[in-house]
This record gives C-alpha cells, structure tokens and sequence, in this order.
C-alpha cells in the first residue's frame, strides 16, 4: 500500500486564489489560468517553485477523497460552505452519481459570432412571456460563485465583456424579472455563458466543461420556450380551474381520502428524474404551487387547510407526469381527487368521458 501523501502546511485555496467553497471547475480554471502566468517557459525559471506549488494544490483540492482530508484537518467549515450552495444539491454536485458528463446529451454548439449570439439572447430577454418569468422563479439556482470565482483570472477584456453584458440584460429585462433573485441570477447566468464560452474551453477539460455549460444555461433552458406546465399544460389547467372552485367540503374529503399518514415525496415514473430533467422539474414545482394556491380555505382549520394544500400539489404533479406514469399508478396518486370531486383525473366532469391521454403500462 503506497504511503499517505503529508498533508500541505500551508493554505491550499489561497495558493489557486479561490475561495474554500470553490466548484471543481473553478478549481481547474484557476489552475490553468495560473500556470499560464507562472509557467517557467513564460515568467522564467525563477517561478518554477511557484509552478510546482500551484500543482500540488490542484493535486489535492481536484481529488475528491484528497480534498475532504485536507479541508477536515486544515478547513473544517469548508465543507459546509460548499453544502450551502443550493436548497436542493451542493453546487456542482454531480449528477446520477458520478462526475463525468452525460454521454448520451449533445454537447451544445458553440457560437460562431459570441456578440451576434448576446444580441439575440438581449432581444429574446425582451420578449420573455409570464409564464417564461414563472418558470425561472423556481428553477434551480445557478451558480453565480463560479463566476464570481473566476473572474480574476478571464483577463481585463473579457471582464470588461462581462460588465457590458451586465449592463446590456439589465436594460433590457423586464423590471420586475431584475427585482426577483431567482430570475435575475438564471438570466445572468445564461449570459456570462455566451461571454465566457471560449475562455471555458480553454480552460476546462472536457470532464468539467460539458457540466460547467448545463449549469451556466440550465435555468435558462428549462424556462425559455417552454409551456407553463409542459407537454401536458391543458389538463394541468383544467385540474387547476377546477382546483379554483373547491368548496370547504371537498376540501375536507380531499385532506381525508390522502389518509392520517405523512405524504411521501411526489414520486417520479421510470425514466424522468428530477436532477436530470429541470424542464420537468420546474413544470412541476410550478404546477403544485399553483395548486397549492389555488382553493380558497377560509373556514378550515389550519391542519386541514395544509393538508388538502399538499394534496393538490401532488395531484398537480402527477397531471404534469401523466404521459409517463402507468395507468394504475397515476390513478393511485388522483384517487383523492376523485373522492374529493368525482372527476377521474382529467379535470373535466365525472360525466365526460376522458381522453385516453394517460400512457398503459
């Protein structure tokens, strides 16, 4: 068994110059950018320790199980830090399990005229839709530290690049998307992307590259040209113009036909999961709150009031998904609808016969 390599003495994150809750990508960004500067063939042999010190630094915080050890013994809020990034995942955490990129996704294409590609992202900023708006108040958070961690080392034109996109998404953005967090961030973020996309090749191995894009644009994308609810947006609505009109009554059936028990998470059908899929993950997290404020419960006491609340949702959620659950399973999750209404699932009347929309297992 080869030796535990001795631990670093010194600060890591300040050798990269990154903060302790740096991304993996930043990590290799400010290694790269930094060798550049310090490289013996470059500033001259008198940097060769310093290059030397830059490796061991990238050695330790690109590795995983190295990284954990070193922030245990040298950083221990460091990992905190980094679990802080999102309400759902630590930023940048990969996805399905591994770190490497999805190799069945096509990689996205790069612009051949970045100013030409920011215009038209500046014009289509202009034109976004409410529904659009509401799709990106409850996308996944971007990383805007990445950018943040980076900046130093893209070079003062593109930084200037960066200030001048900046100011270009804030003039055209409607008022009310730049007052809200969410949706300011994600619009940022899809625009530091076009800007920084040739200093990320340059700078990321393809292990990091593919993952640093999907995160840049990932809210973006899952908004942009997309119905509120997706591909299964009408029956949302009828459920949720239904949902509207409920009376205190059928609010109690629907809080009792869900039973005593505490609701598990809205599941998923195979083949759609929640960390990969943000288009349907936004169309659902979209669907329940609506639902969720849809009904009136003036009169209820507040148990029942929450209860019948998270019931909606979850048949909300499951209107969305219903191209994907199997028959069986999608009427077990709308039971409560039914018992509460009468309606089948559809939204529509019990005396309507549905259309046969749900797919057979």
């Amino acid at each position: 068994m080869p030796p535990r390599p001795t631990l670093p003495t010194d600060d890591l994150y300040a050798r990269l110059e990154v903060p302790v809750d740096a991304s993996p990508e930043a990590i290799e960004v400010a290694w790269r950018a930094l060798l550049k500067r310090h490289h013996p063939d470059i500033a001259g042999a008198d940097n060769l320790e310093i290059a030397k010190r830059i490796n061991v630094a990238h050695d330790w915080l690109s590795n995983e199980d190295l990284r954990a050890r070193y922030d245990r013994e040298r950083h221990p809020d460091a990992r905190g830090a980094r679990g802080r990034a999102s309400p759902r995942a630590p930023e940048w955490a990969p996805r399905g399990g591994t770190a490497e990129p999805s190799r069945d996704r096509p990689r996205p294409r790069r612009p051949a005229d970045p100013d030409g590609a920011l215009r038209r992202f500046v014009d289509r900023l202009r034109r976004l839709t409410r529904d659009e708006l509401d799709r990106l108040s409850v996308a996944e958070p971007p990383p805007i530290a990445f950018v943040a961690s980076i900046r130093r080392f893209v070079g003062a034109e593109r930084a200037a690049a960066l200030d001048r996109a900046e100011a270009l998404v804030h003039a055209a953005a409607p008022a009310e998307a730049w007052a809200a967090l969410p949706v300011r961030d994600a619009i940022l973020s899809a625009a530091h992307e076009i800007v920084l996309a040739p200093f990320l090749d340059e700078h990321l191995s393809e292990t990091y590259l593919d993952r640093a894009r999907d995160r840049l644009t990932r809210s973006w994308e899952a908004a942009i040209d997309q119905p509120r609810y997706g591909p299964n947006t009408p029956a949302v609505r009828r459920v949720l113009d239904r949902a509207a009109q409920l009376t205190p009554d059928e609010l109690r059936a629907l809080a009792r036909a869900a039973g005593r028990g505490r609701l598990e998470p809205d599941p998923w059908p195979r083949g759609i999961d929640p960390m990969e899929d943000e288009v349907f993950r936004v169309s659902t997290a979209l669907a329940a709150r609506d639902a969720a404020t849809a009904p009136s419960v003036a009169g209820l006491d507040r148990v029942t009031a929450a209860r019948a609340r998270r019931v909606l949702g979850r048949v909300a959620h499951a209107h969305v998904l219903r191209h994907a659950f199997p028959a069986a399973e999608f009427a077990a999750l709308v039971e409560p609808w039914r018992v509460a209404t009468g309606d089948p699932g559809t939204g529509r009347t019990a005396g309507r016969i549905p259309n046969p929309t749900v797919r057979r297992a």
